[in-house]
């Protein structure tokens, strides 16, 4: 079996001692350096989005096994096409007489050749089209989004009858609870957490899952992608700034029981603070759960670099074990960003009594 087939295939669980002694030929085969750089490649490829699900290459035949997604450009015009014309970036896709390379996942006008002019730092100085695809971030959001609204769903239904929880309800009414009397409550207040329960569920579960679907065979890195914690941070900003009462507002420009000249300096700090609290959430989130996956990734590899069969025992036994920790970590970020995201909403709506 292939390096490449194998570290997108195997699950931790799957590890089984015929598949290292496999793994044992690729080594001798290709040389280590060759090893290495293939592992560290697919490492890359897997923190990183991409314009299709790439599941395996068998290096022998040189056949790329996955599926293509939808590429969207506005390129003076618009241009929909499947990534399957990029052939895994190895030809030029052609839409109503433009022409386009994939180049380190990035989409690039070109020529019918293909050719690409890079700088003195090799970066491609080509001009590149509005890209609006839907790649396997953008499709996994997709259907973790979907899944929790499924979810939701059902157990909607089972109350709105009126009914004793059951199914999905059963195992869904704790969590809720949890989030209601463990989070919301205690950082929000009784008076105000009710409005703000949809958003903290749906966050607390869009990420418990996506961290999830991460560790799964073939699943992708969604909550590692800095562009996806944006979106979550940015949101959290803007129903705390919204929601910010007077007393909020008066708190950062204009401190009570703080000597004058103390509120001018201390203001533009308390002002930096309110950026600074969802920048700390965007980096958290996607900080915790990209080394998770380039750690356990490592591991993996490393599997494949050493012979002796003590050395892989110890790292087999070192990569189940942070495999078990990195479900911990899948619900303890969900957690964290929810009831950091409900103290800073609690902080927006609570209302002082100065003496």
């Amino acid at each position: 079996m292939q390096i490449k087939k194998s570290l997108r295939i195997v699950a931790v669980l799957l590890f089984t001692a015929p598949f290292l002694a496999t793994a044992s030929d690729e080594h001798g085969e290709h040389g280590e350096k060759s090893l290495k750089e293939t592992i560290k490649e697919d490492i890359q490829h897997h923190v990183k989005d991409s314009h299709d699900f790439h599941l395996f290459t068998d290096e022998e035949s040189g056949t790329h096994v996955g599926f293509p997604l939808p590429v969207i450009l506005w390129d003076d015009g618009l241009h929909v096409f499947m990534s399957s014309a990029f052939h895994h970036g190895e030809e030029v896709a052609e839409s109503n007489g433009r022409y386009y390379a994939l180049y380190h996942g990035k989409i690039y006008n070109t020529n019918a050749a293909g050719e690409l002019e890079f700088d003195e730092h090799g970066h491609p100085e080509n001009a590149k089209p509005l890209d609006f695809s839907i790649t396997k971030g953008v499709a996994s959001i997709i259907i973790i989004s979907l899944i929790v609204f499924l979810i939701f769903r059902g157990t909607a239904k089972v109350y709105g009858k009126g009914q004793v929880p059951k199914g999905i309800a059963k195992f869904m009414e704790p969590l809720i609870l949890f989030v209601k009397d463990e989070i919301a409550i205690p950082n929000i207040g009784e008076k105000h957490y009710k409005k703000y329960m949809s958003f903290l569920l749906t966050v607390f579960f869009f990420i418990w899952i996506a961290n999830l679907v991460g560790l799964m065979p073939f699943g992708v890195n969604v909550t590692g992608n800095i562009a996806v914690t944006f979106a979550l941070a940015i949101l959290t900003f803007l129903i705390t700034q919204f929601s910010g009462k007077k007393d909020y507002w008066k708190h950062i420009f204009w401190m009570p029981g703080v000597p004058v000249p103390m509120k001018f300096i201390l203001a533009p700090i308390e002002l930096l603070g309110v950026f600074i609290k969802p920048f700390a959430l965007m980096i958290r989130l996607f900080a915790n759960i990209s080394a998770g996956h380039i750690v356990l990734m490592s591991l993996i590899g490393l599997l494949f670099l050493f012979q002796n069969w003590f050395a892989r025992g110890a790292f087999l036994g070192l990569t189940l074990f942070l495999s078990i920790i990195e479900l911990l970590v899948a619900f303890l970020q969900a957690y964290i960003f929810t009831m950091l995201s409900a103290l800073y909403f609690g902080m927006a709506v609570e209302e002082h009594e100065h003496h």
